[in-house]
């Protein structure tokens, strides 16, 4: 028997995020009652993150679940959102928590008409899919949108996975994706190149070459972008 406060929680998507983020909902007293999982790789993700959790249908999964979270590609959710409202798969009383920095709680209304609770929940970072991400999630914000009554909610869900919340509105979700795309995507892009380049002269560990160095021109961008003034005066 669950404690007051905890929460049946479902995880629709095995990539990179769902099965972080429902580790760190466990690690918090709630109960995983599923995945969904496709791919073998997807499959073999689950069951080292979340090992003893099943792999359901979404029908099944959602069927089970007090707090269902959706971790899914941005370009796949408001599809899945509707079909699933379409086949009458939502269950009325229901929250339901997405993870796309992109999109608030609009995306879910055709779930809501069902009578679900919609909250949208984006942590700030860029997931492996591995237990690092767990650590990596207690220095993270996490923005937090949803209806006014349900905030609250939100924020403590946010609390839980080891966030700090930080409330956007829902017409600020696009610029609050468009600053973590113009952060990550240079980023992973530069790095991809420079360890190319280090590997055709031999180097055999680049990692360990640009581990170091990448943070430390973060910590010094994050320096400098406090004090804009003083760009290009130290070196």
């Amino acid at each position: 028997m669950r404690a007051a406060g905890r929460l049946g929680v479902g995880v629709i998507g095995a990539g990179r995020v769902g099965p972080v983020l429902g580790a760190a909902l466990a690690g918090a007293g709630h109960a995983l009652v599923g995945i969904t999982a496709v791919s073998q790789g997807s499959r073999d993700r689950a069951d080292a993150m979340l090992p003893g959790v099943p792999v359901l249908t979404i029908p099944d999964l959602v069927e089970r679940s007090e707090l269902v979270l959706v971790a899914v590609p941005d370009a796949e959710l408001p599809a899945l959102v509707e079909g699933l409202a379409d086949a009458g798969v939502w269950v009325a009383g229901q929250l339901l928590v997405h993870t796309s920095p992109r999109f608030g709680t609009g995306v879910l209304l055709p779930a809501v008409r069902r009578g679900a609770i919609p909250v949208a929940l984006s942590p700030a970072m860029a997931f492996t899919g591995t237990s690092v991400d767990l650590v990596r999630l207690r220095e993270a914000r996490c923005a937090v949108t949803a209806p006014a009554p349900v905030l609250p909610i939100g924020q403590a869900l946010a609390v839980e996975m080891g966030c700090e919340p930080v409330v956007v509105a829902e017409e600020d979700r696009p610029a609050w994706a468009a600053a973590l795309d113009e952060a990550t995507g240079p980023l992973e892009r530069a790095m991809q190149a420079a360890a190319a380049g280090l590997s055709s002269l031999g180097v055999e560990d680049p990692d360990a070459v640009l581990g170091p160095v990448a943070r430390s021109a973060l910590e010094r961008a994050l320096l400098r972008a406090r004090r804009p003034g003083r760009v290009g005066r130290d070196r």
